[in-house]
């Protein structure tokens, strides 16, 4: 049975003028010309996506789109017609987000975190925005400070809500982001707190020594890549440090503390040198 919105090894069964006709032993299905590999022969096994075309028949391409059925992916609003948006899935025929599959109005050029799924009224390829439904609300497998894969799903009041390994909703919070960062990226992060209300705090940086070490290291580079003096200090602004250093002020002077400490640098209100070496 032909897998729709999904990645498959099929094999070459015949050849006609216009493409050649692949076969998994049950279902046929034609790769057109454009899409035949160079040298391929009767016989040989290759993996293609098979989707259905604008004609509503199924398809093969060996194309590798955006994402396949049941994926999380970001993509990129192409256009909103009267049946909804439509969706860039980096094939010829866009992905459909139904208007009742929309948590709120796309709009044309916004990136959107998407669930692909299969329409099996239709067996069709379609979106949702609608993302909650999908997310477990049992958390018993996660705990505080573990390190998570996150994926920006939407910007809220607080900060940005994410995706926790693909199946939890999380909340990272702007007054604790030192970098830049928009809807689809996928980052490490970490478990900060599980709330009473089963939400997730998670954060970009890691906590407590290894943390500070990790930090340090940062700083180091940096002053190394700047010729030993860096030009910041304990009277920089946090905006300056935040774009040099991708860090808050609180963790830049800690961690200018402990290296003054250990005999490493020098400080002043807008500057940080390091030391010679014995």
């Amino acid at each position: 049975m032909l897998l729709i919105g999904k990645s498959q090894m099929m094999t070459i069964d015949r050849e006609v003028d216009f493409g050649m006709y692949l076969t998994n032993g049950v279902d046929d299905v034609l790769l057109p010309n454009k899409y035949v590999p160079i040298g391929s022969k009767l016989g040989q096994e290759i993996k293609v996506f098979v989707y259905r075309d604008s004609a509503d028949r199924p398809i093969a391409t060996t194309l590798e789109p955006f994402g396949q059925v049941d994926d999380l992916v970001s993509l990129e609003v192409k256009s909103v017609t009267n049946v909804g948006a439509f969706l860039d899935i980096g094939l010829e025929k866009d992905l459909l987000v139904p208007f009742k599959e929309q948590h709120r109005d796309l709009v044309e050029g916004e990136k959107v975190l998407v669930k692909i799924l299969l329409d099996h009224k239709t067996n069709r390829m379609i979106g949702v925005t609608k993302i909650n439904s999908f997310l477990i609300q049992s958390h018993e497998n996660l705990t505080t400070w573990q390190e998570v894969d996150i994926l920006v799903w939407e910007k809220s009041d607080l900060g940005y809500k994410v995706i926790v390994n693909g199946e939890y909703e999380g909340l990272l919070y702007q007054n604790e982001i030192f970098e830049d960062i928009k809807i689809g990226d996928a980052r490490k992060a970490y478990i900060k707190k599980i709330r009473e209300d089963e939400k997730i705090d998670v954060s970009l940086q890691k906590q407590g020594y290894s943390a500070v070490i990790d930090m340090s290291q940062i700083v180091l580079d940096k002053i190394d890549a700047q010729g030993g003096k860096l030009a910041l200090g304990d009277k920089s602004s946090p905006e300056e440090i935040k774009s040099v250093l991708g860090m808050s002020k609180k963790h830049f002077k800690k961690i200018l503390g402990g290296l003054y400490k250990s005999g490493i640098i020098d400080i002043s209100e807008y500057e940080v040198t390091k030391r010679n070496e014995g």
